[in-house]
């Protein structure tokens, strides 16, 4: 008979996202795993096999709460130049309030482990394309009631907010004040006009 497991997978994997977004994916040993998410290492074994099938289901956590909710929000947006503001400005707070300055998951990520590891490789390029098409979408929704130039189609002005998104990632997680980040989010935003 199995042994019931005594800890709550959810939190244990909310705690090695962290742990993996805090440290990286090289730079987390396996006493670190123990360590941060109080569990044995048979138990952690048992659970999760190996260090890196317990942080691809790291990542898909991360996926299910941190970008669902961005496609979420975009999805349900009524106004899409109110939406574009938000995410700048959600990111921005949230990269400001970052003590730790651990930047973005995804975009570390694809940094620490791009080439390496094709199926991760294959997990951030999926969710990169699926906040690309509902970016695309809420810019299309945009352009559509005059809000947004129509100078370039809707997927490029989306690839282009995406690569503004991710650089404010990148330069908070090495450093820069609120003044760049808010920089780049006005730059980005007005280019949509």
């Amino acid at each position: 008979m199995a042994r019931k497991k005594d800890f709550d997978e959810e939190a244990i994997l909310d705690k090695a996202v962290t742990l993996f977004w805090r440290k990286g994916y090289h730079a987390t040993s396996a006493q670190d795993l123990v360590d941060e998410l109080k569990i044995n290492r048979s138990s952690l074994y048992n659970t999760y096999t190996d260090k890196r099938t317990l942080f691809t289901k790291s990542l898909k956590q991360y996926q299910d709460k941190q970008t669902n909710a961005m496609l979420t929000m975009l999805k349900n947006a009524g106004d899409a130049e109110v939406a574009v503001k938000k995410i700048f400005d959600g990111l921005i707070k949230e990269s400001i309030e970052d003590q730790l300055a651990k930047g973005c998951f995804m975009v570390n990520t694809a940094v620490e482990l791009a080439g390496q590891d094709k199926e991760i490789n294959d997990m951030v390029a999926q969710n990169n394309l699926s906040v690309e098409d509902a970016l695309t979408d809420m810019i299309a929704k945009g352009q559509e009631a005059g809000q947004f130039s129509t100078k370039h189609s809707a997927r490029t002005f989306a690839r282009f907010v995406f690569a503004a998104i991710t650089s404010i990632k990148v330069a908070a997680r090495s450093g820069s004040d609120a003044q760049i980040l808010h920089d780049i989010a006005n730059v980005a935003v007005s280019s949509l006009k």
